[in-house]
């Protein structure tokens, strides 16, 4: 049986599906906590393994500081307790990560995940400095998020490699979809957790060692990318790579038209989940786009993903 166990410096132990959820609006934009909640326990009715708001799907950038951690209450109030919550609370600035970071632990966030610094370029140093100092201020486990073609902050491995010595350091969700970094990066430190940060490299991140799948494809099908890790889970590598075909699929379809966050939450009304638009500039699809994208699903019939692997008689 093939099975990547979390790393053994992570105390939550993270794996399979962590969807990053998705921020609510209202029509007027400002933002609809309840619904944002309700988002967060579809996902977890659906069998995911964790959440993580306040990621790029989150619109994080978008929020206000304030807008944030309400977000962050909400959910912990919501799925809290049952499934770890792993907050998103990076900034450019140092101050104010801490700021977000010490506002998740005291709200009951089981983790956070902290973004390289973004906007101005951050070498070596300044990176060490500013983990070891968001890390100092909480007590919780920390997972970098390496997104280097948002940030414009690339990690170097000799930088995770003195990244990985800080003590509350449990993980990284990479999402350079640079799988050799990646590769090198488990390889080298087989005591963190790495979660696979793109829909495209659901299988490939667990065949090189990952435990988790951050994937935005399970946002909206969540019985979908759960059965693509507990296919590969119980050795059924051929059923994972299916599943991952289709996961190809589906993401083709959400970026067709306008970009992957609209397929997101338009997919996500045709489910009957309605989480308003996304906040401006970013834009849900028109209406051409929207019945495009109905069609390409409706064809791939996701809807009958989890009657059809369960109604086989296996466990």
């Amino acid at each position: 049986m093939t099975h990547h166990e979390p790393g053994a410096d992570d105390p939550l132990g993270l794996h399979g599906v962590v969807p990053p959820t998705i921020t609510a609006f209202h029509e007027d934009e400002s933002v609809d906590y309840e619904t944002t909640a309700e988002h967060a326990r579809f996902v977890v009715d659906r069998g995911v393994h964790g959440v993580f708001p306040l990621g790029t799907n989150g619109e994080f950038p978008l929020l206000t500081g304030e807008e944030r951690q309400g977000v962050v209450e909400a959910v912990v109030d919501e799925v809290g307790g049952e499934v770890p919550v792993i907050a998103g609370v990076g900034a450019p600035s140092t101050y104010e990560t801490i700021t977000h970071a010490e506002h998740a632990e005291s709200v009951g966030a089981d983790g956070i995940v902290v973004v390289t610094p973004y906007y101005y370029p951050v070498d070596h140093e300044a990176a060490l400095t500013h983990y070891r100092r968001v890390a100092e201020a909480v007590s919780l486990p920390v997972y970098v998020y390496h997104i280097p073609n948002k940030t414009g902050n690339e990690l170097a491995l000799e930088t995770l490699d003195e990244l990985a010595e800080i003590d509350n350091l449990a993980g990284v969700k990479d999402s350079s979809k640079n799988v050799p970094w990646l590769a090198q990066a488990i390889d080298a430190h087989p005591d963190l957790t790495f979660l696979a940060g793109s829909d495209s490299l659901l299988f490939t991140g667990l065949e090189i060692g990952c435990s988790g799948l951050v994937s935005a494809v399970a946002n909206v099908f969540p019985e979908l990318v759960v059965d693509v890790y507990e296919a590969y889970d119980d050795g059924d590598e051929e059923r994972a790579r299916e599943l991952q075909s289709r996961v190809f699929d589906v993401r083709d379809a959400f970026k067709h038209g306008g970009g992957y966050m609209s397929g997101v939450k338009t997919a996500l009304r045709f489910r009957g989940f309605d989480a308003g638009p996304l906040r401006s500039p970013l834009r849900l699809k028109d209406e051409a786009s929207a019945d495009e994208l109905r069609e390409r699903l409706e064809a791939l019939e996701l809807h009958d993903e989890r009657s059809r692997s369960n109604g086989s008689g296996e466990q």
